[in-house]
């Protein structure tokens, strides 16, 4: 049975500004909805990381951000000219 999305994502406030992470790790949520955007595919994304990624994890993400767009929105834009 896959985990849970609350298992899945995490926000700890020294990691990534505390923005919503994939379980202990630095792939925030944010970044990976750009890629979608991009074109890369799930399978892309899973052998891309460093940081095995599994097909939960992504489907966790996009959970995540029908969920709560406007917190992913708003975190887009604030690293679009970073």
């Amino acid at each position: 049975m896959p985990a849970t999305t609350e298992a899945l994502i995490q926000k700890t406030p020294n990691l990534m500004g505390g923005e919503a992470c994939i379980r202990s790790t630095r792939i925030a949520i944010w970044g990976l909805v750009e890629a979608w955007r991009l074109g890369f595919t799930d399978d892309e994304l899973l052998n891309h990381y460093v940081v095995p990624l599994t097909q939960d994890d992504l489907d966790a993400a996009r959970a995540y951000y029908q969920e709560n767009p406007e917190e992913i929105e708003a975190a887009i834009r604030s690293h679009e000219d970073v």
